[in-house]
């Protein structure tokens, strides 16, 4: 039996026969890791029962039978809960809680009358079990195993055969007749196929934690984020009491959906309202402090924006955010410097969402601009606005999605006027505009002079 060698990028799952410095399929350098895998003789196998092709409307369409995780917002980010045999997988940086998310999942599933296997590859069985007893986990039929071979846990699953699987961590699972280390291209990806196979096959629920690299993108070959049905990621500083869970991807229910928890001695928990918690602490009358109604997934809350702007000491001024995207902020700070004549060659600036929240969408633009002109001048806003819209290069105030349900959110929290762009005021339901006035904007100018002067 011969060897065959060959080179996978870690990053995409690209395969080739010589070593090159980047991939040509991702672009990404220094991303090939050398494998060695047996020479076989390639057969085709007939399935043992032929199947034959149906038609799309004779193919009945039944709901996917689910059951709850004990979290409510977890059951909504999920679409309704867990579907039976699906195959979920959760990434998130070392000590984030994604092993105590687990562990509370497996407590409640058992409490269900549902049999869970938990392998703790990456510790002992008495380390699981001692933070099992600190969060509370009193359910009789959570199993602990702490194995890494791959051939004894599929051997315990045919023994044992739970309902539920979790396997944490992939990164560190094997099998022994794969010849490459733990936690390389071929391991994880043969590892993931195999719980992809028993979760199919055995209609087993299985979740699979996954480890993240400095990037903060999941480890791994991209095809591991292909065969699962749900992608989720963790997220949040761990010097904050506060997580938040994305969905990046889901077979079964909505995606770029957004949960918070809360890290407490007793584990995790919900926020119900995550508007009122980013804003409890926010600091009232003072300059470059904004409020700014962002959408997560079918949520919207309210978040606050904070910038700074101080005379530099240094001959090359900084420019440094958190949470916000550095290129967007550059370039509002182009639109500031050529609209309203502000002149930051010589200053730091620096922008932040509080809370360690990172928002993406454009629709947050006016309100980083609103704080950094504020900072700048400054001057202090008003407590009782709210600001959202996306700036263009141009100085224009674009139009941005899902208006209606920003607005319902700053009247709940209890904001007297809202600041948009004049195109979303078109079609508004006055009913739901009563007791907040809605202030329509067209350009930079004209928010900047009106509200700072």
């Amino acid at each position: 039996m011969k060897q065959k060698i060959a080179w996978v990028c870690n990053e995409c799952g690209h395969q080739q026969i010589k070593w090159s410095g980047s991939c040509i399929a991702c672009q990404q350098w220094n991303t090939f890791e050398k494998i060695v895998e047996e020479e076989t003789e390639k057969r085709f196998h007939a399935p043992a029962k032929p199947t034959k092709p149906k038609k799309v409307n004779e193919i009945s369409v039944e709901d996917f039978p689910r059951f709850s995780t004990g979290f409510n917002e977890f059951d909504r980010l999920l679409g309704s809960g867990v579907v039976f045999g699906s195959l979920n997988l959760i990434g998130g940086d070392p000590g984030i809680g994604k092993s105590t998310l687990m562990l509370q999942l497996s407590n409640h599933f058992a409490l269900l009358g549902k049999k869970v296997l938990y392998i703790c590859g990456e510790e002992s069985e008495k380390q699981t079990s001692l933070r099992a007893k600190r969060l509370g986990v009193v359910g009789d039929l959570l199993y602990l195993y702490s194995e890494t071979n791959f051939a004894n846990i599929a051997a315990q699953i045919e023994e044992l055969k739970p309902d539920v699987l979790i396997v944490d961590s992939i990164q560190i699972v094997y099998k022994p007749d794969v010849p490459s280390c733990p936690g390389s291209v071929t391991q994880v990806r043969d590892v993931a196929l195999e719980c992809m196979h028993i979760a199919k096959g055995a209609g087993i629920t299985t979740f699979i934690i996954g480890h993240v690299t400095k990037q903060g993108e999941l480890a791994g070959p991209r095809v591991l984020e292909h065969i699962v049905d749900t992608v989720l990621e963790f997220e949040g500083d761990r010097r904050q009491g506060f997580r938040m869970m994305r969905m990046r991807k889901n077979r079964f229910g909505p995606t770029d959906d957004l949960v918070i928890f809360q890290m407490t001695e007793s584990g995790l928990e919900e926020v119900e309202n995550p508007s009122r918690m980013f804003l409890e602490e926010r600091s009232q009358k003072v300059p470059g402090s904004v409020i700014i109604p962002t959408m997560e997934g079918s949520r919207a809350f309210l978040v606050e924006v904070q910038a700074l702007v101080s005379s530099s000491a240094f001959s090359t001024s900084s420019r440094k955010s958190s949470g916000i995207d550095q290129n967007r902020l550059a370039l509002l700070l182009a639109v500031l410097e050529k609209r309203m004549g502000y002149r930051f060659g010589n200053l730091d600036v620096f922008s932040s969402i509080v809370g360690g929240l990172k928002i993406t969408e454009p629709a947050i633009d006016l309100g980083i601009l609103m704080a950094i002109s504020s900072s700048y001048s400054n001057r202090v806003l008003e407590d009782d606005i709210v600001f959202v819209g996306e700036v263009g290069l141009s100085g224009e105030i674009r139009s941005v999605p899902r208006i209606e349900q920003r607005i319902k959110e700053a009247k709940l929290i209890g904001f007297k006027r809202f600041v948009c762009p004049k195109r979303n005021v078109e079609g508004i339901d006055q009913r739901l505009t009563s007791g907040l006035e809605i202030i329509p904007v067209q350009l930079v100018e004209e928010v900047v002079s009106g509200f700072i002067g």
